[in-house]
């Protein structure tokens, strides 16, 4: 009898283990509201927003990750990159899905950068065969782009994270362009919130939070769970408004934010007459066409301000390595200074955002009150 029952323990124990490692449709706990096991009601219209897919491994981790970020909309958990319509659970991973997130944010809110940046700082992005005990392809990081400027936005930052030797192995999280996403059933919808003892027992139990407290600092992990603050000194609200209206979304966001334009999107890094840049908010004479070159990069480079004192350097820790941030002297964003420049020229490069500049002509130098600058192309 005591070896009958021996057997049925066992037995049990053994179902339950597996219940936990394996995401099959829990069951329903009588004692939770059913307002929140209900799916979200969606009360907006996601053509007026952006949307990312993106990969992380269990998407119920991944989700409510990103619902922590306060001016993304929405996050719903479903599958993309099969080989299947229209599957379910047991059918995406038969067929080559991965479990996914669909993020619809704000774009003048929340750049897809910064989508970019919150799912490498929240999943191991050096894993090839699944994401911490979740084994198998289905569980492989990936992002998902839908143009050239998304591409290129999540191959710069893995490679910038990839040589900061922020991780022993290289990073290898798939960039890979956007296919058809397949939301997921109602019970995996919002299952962080629905289920909270069993989610914070599988995402314990995963060792995904403990991976990510040693490589990347509290700080970092939060970044983007909080507005972010105004990068100008204190500005009342009705310069604040004056500001916003007088700028395009782009300056406004890169010169107050310090968001980054995407390479080779300024008409300014290709442009070659004679002139200087100024601040676009301040108008304040920043660089010089003489000390203007062609890096490469996608954005406007530079050897040298006009005068050192026009800008301000600080270190920016970002992608979670020492970069020196520029910003002019008035306090506007306007990038990052490198020491990969031409050693004949100082070996300094500015990489400057071209949505922080004006271009002034030099035969309108006068015109416009940067008469005293002429000089510089005699």
């Amino acid at each position: 009898m005591k070896t009958l029952l021996l057997i049925i323990v066992l037995i049990v124990l053994f179902i339950f283990l597996q219940s936990m490692s394996q995401k099959t449709q829990p069951v329903k706990d009588n004692t939770t509201d059913e307002s929140v096991n209900a799916k979200k009601i969606k009360t907006y219209n996601e053509s007026d927003y952006a949307t990312a897919i993106m990969a992380g491994g269990c998407f119920w981790c991944v989700e409510s990750d990103f619902e922590k970020i306060p001016d993304v909309i929405d996050v719903i958990s479903g599958y993309s990159g099969g080989t299947t319509d229209n599957p379910r659970y047991e059918d995406a991973h038969n067929f080559g899905h991965k479990e996914v997130v669909k993020i619809v944010y704000d774009p003048l809110k929340t750049e897809y950068a910064d989508l970019v940046y919150h799912l490498l700082r929240h999943i191991d992005p050096t894993d090839d065969g699944g994401s911490f005990y979740d084994r198998g392809g289905q569980y492989t990081s990936t992002i998902y782009y839908a143009n050239d400027e998304e591409k290129i936005s999540a191959e710069t930052i893995i490679s910038e994270i990839d040589n900061s030797g922020r991780f022993d192995k290289p990073i290898v999280t798939s960039v890979e362009l956007r296919q058809e996403f397949y939301e997921a059933e109602d019970f995996h919808q919002n299952y962080a919130e629905k289920n909270k003892g069993r989610y914070e027992a599988y995402r314990n139990g995963s060792g995904r939070d403990p991976f990510l407290e040693d490589h990347w600092t509290s700080k970092e992990l939060k970044e983007f769970t909080k507005p972010q603050e105004d990068s100008r000194e204190a500005v009342n609200e009705a310069e604040e408004k004056d500001l916003k209206e007088s700028l395009s979304d782009l300056s406004y966001n890169v010169t107050q934010y310090a968001a980054t334009e995407a390479p080779f999107s300024s008409p300014l890094n290709d442009e070659k007459r004679d002139g200087i840049y100024v601040d676009i908010v301040s108008g304040k004479p920043l660089f010089s066409s003489k000390d203007k070159y062609d890096s490469g990069s996608g954005w406007p480079a530079f050897y040298r301000p006009i005068e050192e004192s026009f800008v301000e350097e600080s270190v920016d820790m970002k992608i979670g390595v020492p970069r020196t941030e520029v910003k002019s002297a008035d306090g506007s964003h306007l990038g990052h200074v490198f020491e990969d420049g031409p050693e004949d020229e100082g070996g300094q490069r500015f990489c400057i955002n071209g949505a922080a500049l004006r271009f002034v002509l030099k035969e309108d130098l006068k015109e416009e009150g940067y008469g005293e600058y002429l000089n510089l192309f005699e």
